[in-house]
């Protein structure tokens, strides 16, 4: 073997090394880094020479640097990410909806509706007393305000839904574009042998926030480029990204690919909860409510119109509810400018206070498909305390999965630094080993030229 080819070897062992080295340093230096994956450097025998009928060997050379990335875990973490913001946004939601009902305290329904009834309980005792009717006048105002304020609440809720809906499918579309770009970008550097392992990692992690947003799937085509699906619609690949827009369509909150006919199908992701909430939930709370509010209104109008006033003259026919429009529950306002205009006596008598004990008798009544009042208003607050417990235990469920995929991940893409430091001396060694020999070539060089 020439000395030429010592020389050609060791230098080439020198440039192989060198390289290893600063992919060590990538390495460590980005080992805080959460999005980032371990790059691992391949080597491999460089292509050997036959001469003189002798295979002659040419050192060693770098046949790739790979990520260190398992797509199984990718695409586990995937799904739950999307299982995980879905259930943890609807928490937060249905715990916003329980703060608006407040329950149980002195200011919720519930109690101010048992307030009102025994309002009408005291005025039957004594039932030309001003004091206990203007009583009966301030607990149906103290209800009427806090039903009216549930429902104005609930709408309001609705609509920062809305405006949080529009503004992540904005989102969603920004993060299309971007992975576009990147497919992009990585399909022409590897194709003019540029580095793409960062711009991967990159692209991963814009996948991973897409998966907090809405259900994705992930598929690599023969150039890995990602093919993105959102609900079975194609998404962005690396010819182009689909642009989804927020609809509304009677009454329920729709992502669908723009100018496209049909809606996305939603399962997963802030935007499925955002939708769910918006379209199911506030309504099916909303509709009880309703429910329990007009039975109200029906059973005491059709006790309170059948009696007589105290006025001069006597009236009688009178709703003491003008009606539950808009979410707003009235009191008749005849009554709150006179209280005297409160008809409780069934024969116009002086002293009889007949119907103010049918209507306190009323919270008993099965008014609601068997049930009370209160029945039918606590199965509502049961089933929103259900509905934010139910999702608070995916919630934690899922964190749980998250946690121990993330654990897995990184003990497979994560980058060890005590790792990465034995890899620094084991190339370091080599360098050196390299170099070594280029001298003791140019030495054996020195000795043939001194003989001449």
């Amino acid at each position: 073997m020439a000395l030429t080819k010592i020389f050609d070897i060791s230098s080439r062992s020198l440039s192989v090394y060198r390289k290893a080295l600063e992919v060590t340093s990538h390495n460590i230096v980005n080992s805080a880094n959460p999005n980032y994956s371990r790059q691992r450097v391949m080597f491999e025998t460089e292509t050997s020479n036959l001469t003189a009928g002798l295979v002659w060997g040419n050192g060693v050379k770098i046949a790739d640097v790979s990520r260190v990335r398992d797509r199984l875990v990718d695409a586990h973490i995937l799904g739950t990410n999307q299982k995980f913001s879905d259930s943890n946004k609807q928490s937060q939601l249905v715990g916003d909806i329980e703060k608006i009902f407040s329950e149980p305290s002195d200011l919720g329904i519930s109690n101010l509706m048992t307030t009102f009834f025994n309002s009408f309980n005291e005025l039957a005792v004594t039932p030309n007393s001003v004091p206990l009717r203007t009583n009966v006048l301030n607990a149906a105002n103290n209800l009427s305000a806090k039903v009216t304020t549930v429902n104005q609440s609930l709408t309001t809720l609705k609509g920062d839904i809305k405006q949080e809906f529009q503004q992540k499918v904005t989102a969603v579309n920004s993060l299309l574009k971007q992975i576009h770009q990147i497919n992009y970008e990585q399909y022409s550097n590897s194709y003019n042998g540029v580095p793409v392992n960062d711009l991967l990692d990159k692209r991963d992690a814009l996948v991973d926030e897409l998966s907090n947003l809405v259900n994705v799937s992930v598929v690599y085509d023969d150039n890995n480029s990602a093919v993105v699906s959102i609900g079975g619609a194609l998404a962005v690949d690396r010819m182009h990204a689909a642009e989804f827009v927020a609809e509304e369509v009677n009454g329920k909150l729709n992502l669908k690919v723009k100018d496209g006919a049909y809606p996305v199908v939603l399962t997963g992701g802030e935007l499925n909860a955002l939708s769910q909430v918006y379209s199911k939930k506030i309504p099916d709370y909303q509709q009880k409510l309703d429910a329990v509010i007009n039975n109200l209104i029906e059973a005491v109008n059709s006790e309170h119109a059948n009696g007589y006033t105290i006025t001069d003259p006597q009236e009688t026919g009178l709703n003491f509810f003008d009606g539950y429009e808009n979410g707003e529950l009235k009191v008749n306002a005849e009554l709150n400018d006179d209280p005297n205009k409160i008809a409780i006596s069934s024969d116009g008598t002086e002293g009889n206070g007949e119907i103010a004990l049918r209507i306190a008798q009323l919270t008993d009544a099965k008014l609601i498909n068997g049930n009370t009042l209160q029945e039918s208003y606590s199965s509502l607050i049961n089933k929103l305390g259900n509905d934010g417990m139910l999702q608070d235990n995916y919630t934690q469920a899922n964190q749980m999965v998250l946690d121990e995929l993330g654990q897995l991940k990184a003990s497979q893409s994560g980058v060890s630094v005590d790792e990465e430091m034995t890899n620094v001396l084991k190339f370091q060694r080599t360098y050196e080993a390299s170099a070594k020999l280029i001298t003791i070539a140019d030495e054996m060089l020195q000795t043939i030229l001194n003989m001449v």
